[in-house]
């Protein structure tokens, strides 16, 4: 058996490329996001909303009533936040009650519950416990039984898919201390021993992972004669000889979830729990990633809506100058916001749930978009209930408590909230992320014009397939429903969204000639212009979000559901996100870009470094900046607990 290879050294270039790599590379679907990005405002795709089966909706209400009843009657939310641990006895209720089954198939023992309602089951186990949303979430939304449930084999999904639904918990072993989201550097090696492989390596961030019985690991596998090598995932017993659970980590929010460190030291795994062939793991994990990031969204809209009843609760029992403080409009405005966005994000987390669940679309877009949008409009709506709140929402709830107030934890919301922004793919990623997919069209025809290894005779090939591809879309990106008055006209009921559905077309038809412009203009340089891609994301995010919105009252319309106030949410969503939409756009050309590199050039060259004079800096002196990796035995107390 030969050593590990030393830890990869590998250029911009080359990091692209790893990335690209793991792709997917066709749309062998339609969707509506992708073409929202290309100026085509597809409602049919969306409308009318998709809805789960008779029998799937039987199945997920019935399941969500005895989840309501667990979590009202044994859920204690600040002792969670106070204790940051879960109980044992909660977590056992929770797999008795066949929670951490909810996604896997009936067949091997699970719920079989689709995308819709487990977001719903989130959402409510969320409210009561940001942390146990999060440890059911890590566990199946992208520990092993999604992996399993797309790629794994029939043995691997008959022998570990049951633990998985009733008694073992999972994780998700990405990151590691020098590794965050440029897997090409990713340093934890699979080495091929025989009919094993033997894992060195160290993983941060494990959330799950100081309880975690199974573990999705992505490690690299050395090119060899017979060996194709490359980022493969594996399934990993927790209690092989070899693994150290080093640290449990302590976070801002969320205290009470089970994150830690994980050392790799010659831990032998059966060639039989390699996930797919070799050199597919990053494609595996960002498959994954697909729907799972829908589980952020989830604990999005638990809490708006647990911000909006606090905001009317509040603000009705709170006087300033002789009324309510919601009826002054400094603080109404605020109240409208998250009324009116809660609406929207719920809008978004079931409209791609849907549509995950009925399998007619790419989703892949849709939902990167939920996940980057709810995360941010989220954290604003937390804000803003502190705002609202005033003094009481930076005080703790137990603090409230002990002088006699009703204890609410605005402050611990925002703190819970925060890590969305960064995990499963930090808002910056997702901007990138999202734009690639978007321009994808774009790079297809046009790509090897700007691609600097490519001959004379690729880039003459490119050039004329581009000229066909932009002859025939540019024209159409001229006119469309969006200017005929009475287009949409279905969703004028009393309120009209009509206009907005027409704004939406539009508008999608600015974006996409406004990117088409930007690639012309910078060309190679595109990927390099981040500011004008996250505009351009985040345009599109809030265009998604109306079209959302508008199809969510519509529905609830047609089903008698609180018709004319989703209208009335919908509609202050809409005009509210049409103020952002503009403001974005404005910036896509008239911004500071170029200036913000040169402040950051002076700040990395200690230009500026006066600045910084006049304080003391409370951080450890003698700390490094990233914990040492190295492979080889662990040193540290073993912390992991399993819980049985």
């Amino acid at each position: 058996m030969s050593a590990a290879p030393p830890k990869p050294t590998v250029t911009e270039r080359e990091a692209r490329q790893v990335a690209e790599a793991a792709r997917q590379q066709e749309w062998r679907k339609p969707s509506f996001a992708k073409e929202l990005f290309l100026g085509r405002f597809r409602l049919d795709l969306i409308h009318p909303h998709p809805m789960p089966t008779d029998e799937a909706a039987q199945r997920g209400e019935e399941f969500l009533a005895k989840l309501r009843d667990f979590v009202e009657t044994k859920v204690d939310g600040a002792l969670i936040e106070r204790e940051s641990r879960i109980p044992d006895d909660v977590i056992d209720g929770l797999k008795e009650l066949g929670a951490f089954g909810m996604k896997i198939d009936t067949k091997y023992g699970g719920l079989g519950l689709g995308q819709v309602y487990y977001n719903k089951a989130l959402t409510l186990v969320g409210s009561a416990s940001p942390a146990i949303g999060v440890l059911l979430s890590a566990h199946q939304s992208i520990g092993v039984p999604q992996p399993l449930k797309l790629f794994g084999s029939p043995e691997q999904k008959e022998r570990f898919l049951p633990r998985c639904a009733r008694t073992d918990i999972s994780a998700f072993l990405l990151t590691e201390p020098d590794v965050g989201s440029d897997p090409a550097r990713l340093a934890t090696t699979a080495v091929p021993d025989g009919d094993d492989y033997v894992l060195d390596g160290v993983k941060l961030w494990t959330t799950n992972g100081v309880v975690a019985d199974l573990l999705v690991v992505m490690a690299r596998v050395p090119k060899s004669e017979g060996h194709k090598g490359g980022i493969t995932a594996f399934v990993v017993e927790t209690n092989s000889p070899g693994i150290t659970v080093e640290n449990r980590n302590a976070f801002m929010g969320l205290r009470g979830i089970e994150n830690g460190v994980t050392r790799f030291h010659q831990v032998r795994v059966p060639a039989a729990h390699r996930i797919g062939p070799e050199g597919a793991g990053l494609k595996i994990a960002l498959t994954t990633l697909n729907t799972g990031r829908l589980s952020l969204p989830a604990s999005c809209v638990a809490a708006g809506k647990w911000c909006l009843k606090i905001a009317r609760e509040w603000s009705a029992a709170r006087e300033q100058w002789g009324k309510p403080i919601a009826h002054h409009e400094a603080v109404g405005s605020k109240i409208s916001f998250i009324a009116a966005t809660t609406f929207a994000l719920e809008a978004v987390t079931d409209l791609a749930s849907q549509m995950a669940d009925e399998d007619r679309n790419d989703i892949r877009i849709e939902g990167a978009l939920a996940k980057l949008y709810a995360s941010e409009m989220g954290w604003l709506i937390a804000d803003e209930l502190v705002q609202i709140r005033g003094g009481r929402g930076f005080e703790t709830a137990d603090s409230l408590r002990a002088r006699g107030e009703r204890g609410v934890p605005a402050e611990q919301v925002l703190r819970d909230l925060r890590i969305n922004r960064i995990f499963e793919g930090s808002t910056e990623i997702m901007h990138l992320l999202i734009a690639r997919e978007a321009v994808d069209a774009h790079l297809s025809v046009a790509g090897d014009l700007i691609d600097p290894d490519k001959s004379l005779q690729d880039k003459a090939k490119a050039g004329a397939n581009a000229g066909v591809f932009y002859a025939r879309w540019l024209p159409k990106l001229i006119a469309g429903q969006g200017q005929l008055p009475y287009t949409y006209s279905e969703f004028k009921q009393g309120v009209d969204l009509s206009g907005h559905l027409r704004y939406v077309e539009r508008t999608a038809r600015k974006l996409a000639r406004s990117t088409f412009y930007g690639m012309s203009r910078w060309q190679g340089w595109m990927e390099t212009k981040q500011g004008f891609l996250g505009r351009i994301v985040d345009i599109g995010a809030e265009l998604f979000a109306m079209s959302a919105a508008c199809v969510r009252a519509e529905h609830l319309r047609a089903r008698g559901e609180h018709g004319r106030e989703a209208y009335q949410l919908a509609d202050a969503f809409c005009r509210q996100s049409r103020l952002r939409v503009e403001e974005l756009f404005g910036r896509l050309w008239s911004n500071t870009d170029d200036l913000d590199r040169k402040v950051v050039k002076g700040v990395m060259s200690g230009t500026y470094e006066w600045l910084e004079q006049g304080i003391v800096d409370p951080s450890d002196d003698g700390g490094v900046w990233i914990a040492d990796a190295t492979p080889g035995p662990g040193t540290h107390e073993n912390v992991h607990r399993p819980i049985r």
